[in-house]
């Protein structure tokens, strides 16, 4: 399998750049005096002229009059409007030429996202749009990728790089307006931004701040925001929607079962496919790689494009050798989930379909993990996926489910994320904005207090607060990396027992994607064998280093580095864009280390001094995420509940002989086969040192508890001589004058 660093949008943008001929060249021969960039002071191209009459055709481009009018004379404008009206590529730009005109006095323009990816090829796009460069006059900045200059008059970036960027300039100084895309996808660091920003226009009355949302959410955050102008935006088409008659058996095979049926209609025309999970779209596209072999050449050639909302992976690229068999005609599969509609940004699109459900990942703060489930999407996200289909006037949505079940089944509104999250890295990023009290901080939806409780507990086990409930030296530090708390105390950590090289490693490696990929049918054990090669004893967070020394030892060896590299993840069933991104992430985590001046110590992988080393540094961070097998046949219980899983299919130790007793892991989901991923055997006199006294106090009961005291037991000898001498005499006193007995408190030397 090739694979190529463009995108499906990109594969666009690279099209219409090739498409140009001579008759845009006679545009610029319609004047005398060519027509001046105010961004970059150059003449306009013939390009430009082109795309502005494509842009002037999008329904936006009817408000926009009135968008700016609001935005000169308005701290607030809300725009609501549909998918694919041009909103999110069109509003970015004139909030730019808002700037502009006032010579930048309050600073440039700025777009988030949710997705990094979303954000890159908007920023492409608005580029190529306004005539100027990518990374001067027009930027972007996502995790761990920054191509913007101190000029760079519009920005796009992600949520949560704006957050992070709040926490060192909190009244965001450097920006005139503010835009903030996807507000209906209700993702935490958007919710945290609106109730913050509320805070800085307070303070800063010359800051614009745009939202731009769905129609669902229009009223709901006018009444957040209070009297705001509020400009819609409406698509012209509709289209035809076909429901099933009852619910399929099999949502997954039914979906793939009509692509193929669609496929041999011959009818032209893209298809997007809505599935429930994105294990779902890496099936899906297998199988229609396998289909497409044994399919009849004359009727095109399908190639399956995967569009993962919760990670940026490489679009795989169709085989060249095939293409001349299939120069008939060739259709695009767009395979997503319910929340990736945004990544779908192709023009031909004929025909969606939508399965009608998904698996929802709902954070439960008493068991500290994720419980997935599957679920009806809601309505708005029904109606997200028809508008899809709004610039095709024959386009088709077939939903996989009776029309009853959209009311009687579907929720009418997405739940908010600040709801259904793990809110530790929130809890932090507030505390680092000095909001010591939450009723400070409004939310358009208020998370659970059990959610906030559990949250600031966290951070006090992991010594991130001092006894004032306010930030510690130490949190202060473990904010400054753009990873989970747990994660940042654990690189922390590893600065005392000098393995920082690993530490950064395995960070990188657990932030990036699986790196594993799922293997075709019949391939499993092959694959099973290649992996084997990378194993280490010690656990998975330990084969996670082998495999990206092994990585990087490849492409240190390689001439061609791309393609070498590629080659050398196929051979081991590794996905080159999960590695390359854990190259980046741990690039950023170096710099990060330096700028603060922390040490790197040294590499010493391989060691048993090292291996122990990287074990307490672990510890010291996820103490709150250990299992015991209770039975010696793999069923882990864990420490803090009473939850059992198994090991994951992808951990080192599955299907092997040996199961550790006591391990350390980084994820745990309740779902149908309750699993915990990336693994590492720990013994519990590792546990006993480590972890603070009064989280292990307010374990509860239980044989694993037990076990741990024995060990506390024997570990302080001389504590328990003193405990039995001081009861000793007790009792001496209480044979004189009685008392009632007290409970044994646990002490942890």
């Amino acid at each position: 399998m090739d694979f190529s660093n463009t995108s499906p949008e990109s594969h666009c943008i690279s099209e219409l750049l090739d498409s140009s001929d001579g008759e845009e060249e006679e545009i610029l021969m319609y004047g005398e005096d060519l027509e001046l960039n105010p961004f970059d002071g150059l003449p306009y191209s013939s390009r430009y002229y082109k795309l502005m009459k494509e842009r002037q055709e999008l329904p936006v481009w009817k408000v926009r009059c009135a968008f700016m009018e609001s935005l000169l004379h308005h701290q607030i404008v809300i725009v609501s409007g549909d998918a694919k009206t041009g909103k999110s590529s069109q509003v970015p730009q004139w909030c730019a030429e808002h700037c502009l005109a006032a010579g930048c006095r309050h600073g440039a323009a700025v777009c988030s996202q949710a997705r990094g990816q979303v954000a890159v090829r908007l920023a492409l796009r608005a580029a190529d749009e306004m005539d100027v460069n990518i990374g001067h006059e027009v930027g972007y900045f996502v995790p761990f990728e920054s191509c913007c200059t101190a000029e760079t008059i519009l920005r796009y970036c992600t949520d949560d790089m704006l957050q992070r960027e709040m926490m060192s300039a909190p009244l965001l100084n450097s920006y005139g307006v503010i835009i903030l895309d996807d507000v209906h996808e209700r993702t935490v660091p958007t919710d945290v931004l609106l109730g913050v920003l509320k805070h800085v226009l307070r303070a800063r009355p010359a800051l614009r701040l745009v939202i731009l949302t769905a129609p669902h959410m229009s009223s709901k955050l006018q009444d957040f925001c209070g009297s705001v102008p509020l400009i819609r935006v409406e698509n012209e088409h509709q289209a035809e929607v076909v429901y099933t008659c009852s619910m399929p058996k099999d949502h997954f095979l039914s979906a793939l079962r009509l692509l193929f049926e669609l496929h041999h209609t011959k009818e032209k025309g893209d298809i997007v496919i809505f599935l429930a999970c994105e294990q779902d779209i890496d099936k899906a596209y297998q199988m229609i790689r396998q289909e497409q072999s044994n399919s009849n050449p004359d009727l095109g050639e399908l190639i399956p494009v995967p569009l993962y909302p919760t990670r940026n992976d490489l679009i795989p690229k169709p085989n060249q050798d095939k293409q001349k068999c299939y120069q008939k005609y060739r259709r695009k599969v767009l395979l997503t989930t319910s929340s990736g509609g945004s990544l779908v940004r192709i023009k031909n699109v004929t025909f969606v379909i939508d399965v009608g459900v998904e698996r929802r990942k709902v954070y439960n703060p008493r068991i500290r993990a994720d419980s997935v489930t599957t679920q009806p999407i809601s309505k708005a996200q029904a109606e997200m996926h028809k508008q899809i289909l709004s610039t095709s006037p024959s386009g088709k949505l077939f939903c996989l489910y009776p029309e009853e079940f959209t009311y009687k089944e579907m929720k009418p509104d997405f739940p908010a994320k600040i709801q259904e999250s793990n809110l530790t890295s929130m809890v932090l990023f507030l505390k680092r904005m000095d909001i010591a009290g939450f009723r400070h901080c409004e939310f358009l939806s208020r998370p659970a207090p059990e959610s906030l409780m559990q949250a600031l507990e966290d951070l006090d086990y992991l010594a991130a607060l001092d006894n004032d409930g306010n930030l510690s030296e130490f949190g202060i530090i473990m904010s400054e990396f753009p990873l989970d708390p747990q994660l940042s105390k654990s690189i922390l950590a590893s600065c005392e027992f000098e393995c920082v090289d690993e530490m950064l490693t395995i960070a990188a490696m657990v932030t990036a994607p699986n790196c594993f990929l799922h293997t075709p049918s019949g391939t499993e054990e092959i694959a099973l064998t290649c992996w084997r090669k990378f194993s280490h004893p010690a656990g998975d967070h330990f084969t996670l280093i082998n495999v990206f020394n092994a990585f990087r030892e490849a492409s240190t060896n390689s001439a061609g580095q791309c393609c070498s590299n590629e080659k050398w993840c196929r051979n081991y069933f590794l996905s080159c864009s999960a590695l390359r991104m854990a190259e980046m992430i741990r690039a950023e985590l170096v710099e990060i280390m330096k700028r603060i001046e922390l040490p790197i110590s040294a590499p010493d992988f391989g060691s048993p001094e090292n291996t122990l080393s990287i074990k307490k540094a672990l510890l010291s961070g996820y103490f709150m995420q250990i299992a015991r097998d209770v039975d010696g046949s793999g069923n882990y219980l864990m420490l803090t509940h009473r939850q059992v899983a198994k090991l994951h299919p992808f951990s080192s130790y599955y299907n092997t002989r040996r199961s550790p007793e006591w391990v350390l892991f980084h994820e745990f989901s309740i779902s149908e086969d309750n699993s915990i991923r990336v693994v590492s055997e720990i013994s519990p006199h590792l546990f006993v040192e480590l972890a603070p006294q009064y989280y292990f106090s307010n374990l509860p009961p239980s044989e694993s508890k037990d076990i741990l005291q024995e060990v506390i037991d024997q570990l302080s000898p001389i504590s328990t001589t003193k405990e039995k001498q001081k009861a000793n005499s007790d009792n001496k006193e209480n044979e004189k004058y009685p008392q009632a007995p007290t409970e044994q408190r646990c002490i942890i030397q």
